[in-house]
């Protein structure tokens, strides 16, 4: 469901694009930059607290790859003032220093604040829905 002013949700839709620019390009400023101070990340079972655990965690979850490819695709936006929640569907494609390449399809689902005008996220949760090793056969 997609509900509120157009123009935070497009702001929020390109919160999304960012977090994945950051992915993409391994780039822990531009992917940092998208979490509030005190944002909580559910990320397969660890609950980090804070965007400096955040980002710590997520330095050390990058350095397995040599290269990611990230899409991410808005499945609902509801704002409502300066709170919003949205779920944001995943495709990944990861390739890994070791060789492997591994295919991830997932779901964020999160809560986010308007902030000094910028929306951030203050929790995000991620889950596998699916996944493809080709390397398993």
């Amino acid at each position: 469901m997609f509900k509120g002013p157009i123009e935070d949700r497009l702001a929020i839709r390109e919160l999304h694009e960012v977090y994945g620019d950051g992915v993409v390009r391994f780039d822990a400023e531009t992917w940092g930059s998208v979490w509030a101070d005190d944002a909580d990340w559910d990320f397969l079972g660890m609950q980090l607290k804070g965007r400096e655990a955040i980002v710590e965690v997520w330095l050390g979850a990058m350095s397995n790859f040599e290269a990611v490819s990230f899409q991410c695709v808005p499945a609902s936006i509801e704002v409502d003032g300066n709170t919003a929640t949205s779920r944001c569907q995943t495709q990944e494609v990861l390739k890994g220093k070791d060789g492997t390449t591994r295919m991830l399809g997932g779901l964020y689902t999160d809560e986010l604040e308007k902030r000094d005008g910028q929306w951030v996220y203050t929790k995000r949760a991620f889950q596998v829905i699916a996944e493809y090793n080709p390397q398993e056969g």
